[in-house]
């Protein structure tokens, strides 16, 4: 999916790894009492075999953000889950993210995913909500989600 002329959405490949890690280790959408969710995530290459990951790259082609899809996550067969959308700090408000969102929906629909479950950042459920998810309840703390998280579905 091209976004502009210096920006496209693909597949994840295996160098990226490290940089996605980096990107949600060091978000500036989990400081405070959300960082030690952000801070403990790892994703490697077992991650990108067993879902979908795609990139969003710049003109140089570094990672300006990614998202994964889980299938089927926490949905049932036919069904999948949005497990990441994170852009790269300093990028935020630059369309990145709905570029990031509107190529989830297209794969979706090519997988002929019947749902996406989406369990939201708090801070970003107007964000998720503006590109069409609709909020059908909440997930209470766990583990290291010590607060209340919105829980989303999109019909893709």
């Amino acid at each position: 999916m091209d976004i502009s002329p210096t920006m496209t959405v693909e597949p994840a490949r295996p160098q990226d790894m490290a940089t996605l890690t980096t990107i949600v280790r060091t978000s500036d959408a989990y400081d405070g009492h959300y960082r030690p969710l952000a801070a403990a995530q790892t994703l490697d290459v077992a991650y990108l075999n067993t879902n979908v990951v795609r990139v969003i790259r710049g003109p140089g082609g570094d990672v300006h953000g990614f998202y994964s899809l889980l299938l089927p996550g926490m949905g049932a067969e036919g069904e999948g889950e949005l497990d990441f959308i994170f852009v790269a700090n300093g990028l935020k408000r630059r369309g990145v993210g709905r570029a990031l969102f509107d190529d989830m929906r297209v794969v979706a629909r090519e997988l002929e995913l019947s749902l996406v479950h989406i369990v939201v950042h708090p801070p970003a459920e107007p964000f998720y909500l503006a590109c069409g998810a609709r909020r059908i309840g909440e997930i209470p703390p766990t583990g290291r989600a010590t607060w209340t998280r919105p829980y989303l579905t999109l019909v893709p």
